[in-house]
């Protein structure tokens, strides 16, 4: 997976939702490994902007995606 710059919500939800459809997941199956619920992948997928970040953190895990932050 290639790496690139988020710079808010709504392309971190964009990133998540196309890896989720990468992996060939739903909604519901990611919200069950992750430990969290449907409701929060779909916002989450949508862009709100006032995610808990421990559930991020899970989704992000479950997706195999890493988080990294680089000081500009």
């Amino acid at each position: 997976m290639e790496t690139r710059p988020i710079h808010d919500a709504t392309q971190l939800g964009e990133l998540i939702r196309s890896r989720r459809r990468e992996l060939g997941l739903t909604q519901t199956e990611v919200a069950e490994v992750a430990n969290t619920n449907l409701r929060f992948v779909s916002e989450l997928e949508r862009g709100k902007p006032t995610a808990r970040l421990e559930n991020v953190m899970r989704v992000l895990a479950t997706l195999g995606i890493e988080l990294e932050v680089r000081v500009r």
